[in-house]
């Protein structure tokens, strides 16, 4: 089985990855950590040396691989991947989707701390930043919807996630 965490950047998808993939026994893949190291450029030298439609070619590329395996996998995936071809679809159709939503709030808080690591965001302001991210919510929550399950994480500890996660998935 693999298990596919979507949301927007800050939701909790690597760290909550991290967590589930201990607790239940599954290989963790964050599909941006393997691009990296397949192509041994960080994300953000991928983007500023070769440009994001390139970026996106290889995030399916690596995608379709993964999600073809037959492990035991928990895979965060990035921000942006669910709404590119018809990513959503393969996610779906090849893994359980989990979506992590999270408030504009509580998004613009996490990720206001970490603008050198996500090229997206890295030259807007702290008071720009939640117009930007509802923004882009609003373009992206149709492809987030698309999800199998979702899960409100707001105000919540990581293992209350963990918990409903696995009892969603009845793992």
């Amino acid at each position: 089985m693999i298990i596919s965490l979507v949301g927007y950047m800050g939701s909790g998808k690597s760290h909550i990855s991290k967590i589930l993939s201990d607790k239940i026994n599954f290989k963790l893949i964050d599909l941006d950590k393997e691009i990296s190291r397949r192509n041994k450029l960080t994300i953000p030298e991928i983007f500023e040396k070769k440009g994001e439609i390139y970026f996106r070619k290889l995030e399916r590329e690596t995608l379709e691989e993964i999600l073809a395996t037959q492990e035991n996998i928990v895979l965060s995936l990035g921000g942006g991947t669910p709404a590119y071809y018809n990513n959503m679809e393969i996610i779906n159709n090849n893994s359980k989707s989990v979506f992590l939503r999270a408030s504009i709030a509580t998004l613009a808080e996490r990720i206001s701390k970490q603008k050198e690591k996500r090229p997206l965001i890295a030259k807007i302001s702290d008071e720009d930043l939640p117009e930007f991210i509802a923004k882009h919510l609003f373009e992206r929550n149709v492809f987030y919807g698309k999800a199998q399950f979702s899960i409100n994480t707001d105000n919540k500890n990581p293992e209350d996630i963990i918990n409903e996660i696995t009892e969603k998935l009845y793992l």
